[in-house]
C-alpha cells in the first residue's frame, strides 16, 4: 500500500485539509524556515548568539524532518504525535530564546507556529482515531 493510499485509509477529522493544501502551507513556509532559522545558524556559528539560542532551532530542524518518515515510512502514528509536539514546543521556545536577540526572526515563526498547532490537533486527532495501542 503506497503511503497515499495509507493515510487515505486513516480515520480523520472533517476539517483535515487535502494532502496537496498540506503540501502547499509546506512550500510556503520552508522558506520562512530556511532564511529565518539559517540567519540564526549563521550569527551562532559567527559567535554572535550562544549555543542555547541556536539549540531550539537544530532540535525543532531534526524532528520537523523526522516527522515524514516516521509518519509515512514507519507509519508509527503515536510516535508522530510526540515528534509534532516536539515540533510545536521547539518553535514556542525557539520565539522565547530569540526574541532579545532578533525580534524578526521570532516574529518570522509565526505562521509556522499556526501550521503547526493546528497540525499538532490534526495529528493528535488521527493518532486517537486510528491508535490500536
Amino acid at each position: 500500500m503506497t503511503w497515499l493510499d495509507w493515510y487515505n485509509s486513516l480515520s480523520k477529522p472533517a476539517w483535515t485539509p487535502s494532502p496537496s493544501t498540506i503540501g502547499t502551507i509546506w512550500q510556503i513556509l520552508y522558506p520562512i524556515i530556511l532564511i529565518s532559522f539559517g540567519f540564526v545558524f549563521v550569527q551562532y556559528f559567527r559567535g554572535k548568539v550562544l549555543g542555547r539560542v541556536a539549540l531550539p532551532f537544530a532540535i525543532n530542524l531534526v524532528a520537523n524532518l523526522a516527522f515524514t518518515p516516521i509518519q509515512f515510512g514507519l507509519r508509527n502514528l503515536p510516535l508522530a504525535a510526540v515528534d509534532i509536539l516536539i515540533v510545536l514546543v521547539t518553535i514556542l521556545w525557539a520565539m522565547l530564546v530569540v526574541w532579545r536577540h532578533y525580534r524578526w526572526v521570532a516574529l518570522a515563526q509565526i505562521p509556522y507556529l499556526i501550521w503547526v498547532s493546528v497540525a499538532s490537533v490534526l495529528q493528535l486527532s488521527i493518532t486517537a482515531s486510528n491508535w490500536n495501542g
